[in-house]
């Protein structure tokens, strides 16, 4: 990834209004582009999540999101999400089913983000440039340490929105 990527501006529908250099997106939350997020589960129900790389420009060293990335210009969801997948984690043959979409925005950014879930028991070969740490998570375990500052703010509403959308009721920091 480099700030040269090209990435599609879109509308809160998601409908391409321009491209633009990554490094003229970052940095200016007005312009939205869109994102795929998978969250990868194994058989036992844990969230496998993924600790940044100290070296990223944003959250760096947090943990996050097992699976995410911008969605390349012409590229469809389904390619991304794969493409994703086997990118930051080797992971292949897993077919993700879509959850949900929501828009989240900081000071930073605007992504139009597409989530997507499957379970995956196999090997994980992380790239080391982008991810220092894999690990699986139980879903308590998140909950229950919310409130620190282990989490990137993206996986913070992020997993809230995953939480609200199958119902769980968990006692969550803010």
């Amino acid at each position: 990834m480099s700030e040269d990527e090209i990435l599609e501006v879109v509308n809160t529908d998601g409908e391409v209004i321009r491209t633009l250099p990554r490094s003229e997106i970052h940095g200016d939350p007005s312009l939205i582009h869109k994102v795929v997020h998978v969250l990868v589960f194994n058989s036992r129900g844990e969230l496998i999540l993924q600790k940044r790389s100290m070296d990223k420009d944003v959250a760096a060293g947090k943990w996050d999101t097992s699976v995410g990335g911008h969605v390349n210009p012409g590229e469809s969801l389904d390619e991304a999400v794969i493409r994703e997948m086997e990118e930051e984690l080797g992971i292949r043959g897993c077919k993700p089913e879509f959850l949900y979409s929501y828009i989240h925005s900081n000071p930073y950014e605007t992504e139009l983000v597409y989530t997507f879930s499957c379970i995956h028991d196999g090997e994980i070969n992380f790239n080391t440039k982008e991810i220092d740490e894999v690990r699986p998570w139980r879903i308590e375990e998140i909950g229950g340490r919310l409130d620190e500052d282990i989490f990137s703010e993206n996986f913070k509403h992020e997993f809230r929105t995953y939480l609200e959308h199958k119902g769980i009721n968990l006692e969550v920091g803010r």
